[in-house]
């Protein structure tokens, strides 16, 4: 059987930084990063990638900090949003930069993972390849990073009478498969979703002339918020907003302390007056993004003005990225909007709960992805006591006891008076699972059923099991706008949870954990610093507070923000003894958005303070 020191499962954003911070730390070890997908990139692999996708992001903003996206290299230039091949492009040649491409196995599939029992513990992994005529092999990983991410495993429903359908029924994520859609004789098709990733199906079609019935489930959570990257009356650059430290002070968030200054922030949230300048933010926000998508301009357009307030979504919060105007395609009348759910299927044609049939050449769903590893677990339960979506089924003890979500509920509340007053989006609601018209087979899926992600800092299981082995971490498993700021601070907490090298204040010593097992306390091991409990408790804080911050997104099921992900930063490297204010005075540290130039040295600084000098 193979060992391998590090393996890392997923190729994408996350999981090439994870690679390439790990390799530079430690030259020596041996690593691999399996990937199902025929090429490199994660949701940029080639193979998803169809004609006119691009990121939300501008450029400067979604790229390595120590790997600038050349114009002359990439094709784009400053103010562009990257394409898709130009995304892949780089991820690429990132790789093959940082001498990790070569410890890339793509078309490797990991099936399982069975965790040994055992001080050091470690993985032993059971990966199948076509490259190997589809014989599954066993490889010991002594350490092992997921880094999947959370839009991995396409969830597609099935439909009452699809059998019958006879045309092509795909998930959004088959887009590029299913390219021969978007050209030659096609005439009509339907897509089906309210998120951005509908957005941007809705427009590959009706951009190219196809008429495209557009469906919008009435019991789902309705059309995303969509943002122009320029917002306020002010005109300011929305990822630059997001990280300028004063306006981030305007979200309630539990880490928030994080950023050094808690008296401020209970000033805006524990204070009528704060709570009324803080609600006036928001509503600014709101209304600015109302006011320039002039939703009241047509009736159609009007189908799509958001259900939900400003304050209470996350990364639904999008962009719109596209090179002409989205909504001149509904003026047009190339676009038709039907807020209805799909009752069934009958050949090339969707039947709504309005009563409408949509004839159809194609229905391209955007429903989702299924929130839970694409690997099996193993022994069986283990996925409590690491901290994934589960069913309580009562077999274990899961990590959110009644004590502590209580305990959790009221610390937020009272710190957060005004979440008590949750929005109601949607009172016909439905889960899509439970929706007439609609149902799944894989049970893994019901997201309803299940409990959400209860990682440690959102990277680490809450478990004493796992903090004493510290043989597995996720990466990437959050949804933001901040993904090319929170990378490397990811990576490098985890090389330090490897590692062993966090200070007990945030871990408790792995030492100790093994010598008393599954003692919760350290106090009676003999140790000060943070217990156990204190993790698990500080994981169900974070994840309730999802819960009740962003009811409009996905803080239910997973970590999802989009003005706090400064203040994670910031807990990342307070927690590695870096550097927390990195402006140079206290002025341009409240209102200079914070960017990835100010990140650029994290990793030598990293190793620096840990390894003494910087392994190349």
């Amino acid at each position: 059987m193979e060992t391998i020191d590090l393996v890392i499962i997923g190729s994408g954003l996350f999981g090439l930084a994870m690679a390439k911070t790990y390799h530079q730390l430690h030259p020596t070890l041996t690593l691999a990063i399996f990937d199902k997908a025929e090429t490199i990139g994660g949701v940029w692999a080639e193979e998803r990638l169809y004609d006119g996708l691009r990121t939300n992001n501008l450029k400067g903003t979604y790229e390595y900090l120590d790997y600038p996206m050349s114009p002359e290299l990439f094709g784009v230039k400053p103010g562009e949003y990257m394409t898709g091949p130009a995304m892949h492009k780089y991820l690429s040649s990132y790789a093959e930069a940082f001498g990790i491409k070569d410890k890339i196995r793509l078309r490797h599939t990991v099936l399982e993972a069975a965790h040994q029992d055992g001080v050091e513990g470690g993985w032993v992994l059971t990966v199948e390849s076509p490259d190997e005529g589809m014989t599954k092999k066993k490889v010991f990983a002594k350490k092992m990073v997921m880094a999947t991410g959370l839009t991995s495993e396409a969830f597609l429903p099935d439909f009452k009478g699809q059998e019958a359908f006879g045309a092509p029924l795909f998930h959004s994520k088959e887009l590029k498969r299913y390219e021969g859609t978007l050209e030659g004789e096609t005439k009509v098709v339907t897509v089906l979703g309210g998120t951005k990733s509908a957005w941007d199906a809705v427009y590959a079609y009706a951009s190219k002339g196809i008429k495209v019935n557009w469906v919008i489930r009435e019991s789902g959570h309705g059309p995303a918020w969509m943002a122009p990257s320029f917002v306020t009356p002010l005109k300011l650059w929305l990822e630059a907003l997001v990280h300028t430290r004063i306006l981030t002070w305007f979200s309630p968030c539990v880490w928030g302390a994080a950023d050094g200054y808690s008296l401020i922030r209970r000033f805006w949230h524990g204070t009528a007056i704060g709570r009324a300048v803080t609600n006036a933010f928001w509503w600014v926000l709101g209304n600015d993004v109302k006011t320039i998508n002039k939703y009241s301009s047509h009736p159609e357009i009007k189908k799509l003005e958001p259900w939900s307030p400003a304050m209470f979504v996350a990364s639904s919060f999008s962009i719109l990225n596209f090179p002409s105007d989205f909504f001149d395609l509904i003026r047009k009348g190339t676009v038709d909007i039907h807020i209805a759910d799909i009752t069934r299927l009958s050949p090339k044609t969707v039947h709504l709960s309005d009563g409408s049939q949509l004839e159809t050449e194609a229905l391209c769903c955007v429903t989702g992805w299924k929130h839970v590893p694409p690997v099996k677990f193993l022994p069986e339960g283990i996925e409590k006591d690491i901290g994934l979506p589960h069913s309580l089924d009562g077999n274990a003890e899961p990590i959110f006891t009644d004590e502590m979500v209580a305990r959790a509920d009221e610390e937020i509340f009272s710190k957060f008076p005004r979440l008590r007053n949750q929005p109601i989006i949607n009172k016909r609601y439905k889960p899509m699972t439970e929706t007439e018209g609609l149902s799944t087979k894989d049970e893994t899926v019901l997201q309803a059923r299940q409990t959400p992600w209860t990682l440690y800092r959102f990277m680490v299981p809450p478990s004493p099991r796992f903090l004493a082995t510290r043989d597995i971490a996720f990466i990437g498993c959050f949804c933001s706008f901040s993904s090319g700021l929170t990378v490397y601070p990811q990576a490098l907490w985890i090389c330090a949870f490897l590692d062993d090298k966090l200070p007990l204040s945030v871990m408790p010593s792995r030492k100790a954990l093994l010598e008393g097992k599954s003692k919760l306390k350290n106090e009676a091991l003999g140790e000060k610093g943070k217990t156990v409990e204190q993790v698990r408790y500080e994981t169900v804080l974070q994840a309730r507070f999802g819960k009740w911050r962003y009811p409009a997104g996905h803080g239910h099921q997973f970590p999802d923000f989009v003005f706090d992900a400064l203040p994670y930063i910031d807990s990342m490297l307070g927690d590695l003894g870096l550097k927390v204010h990195r402006k140079k005075s206290w002025l341009a540290e409240m209102t200079e958005p914070y960017g990835l130039e100010d990140y650029k040295d994290i990793v030598s600084e990293y190793a620096e303070k840990y390894e003494g000098e910087m392994c190349a």
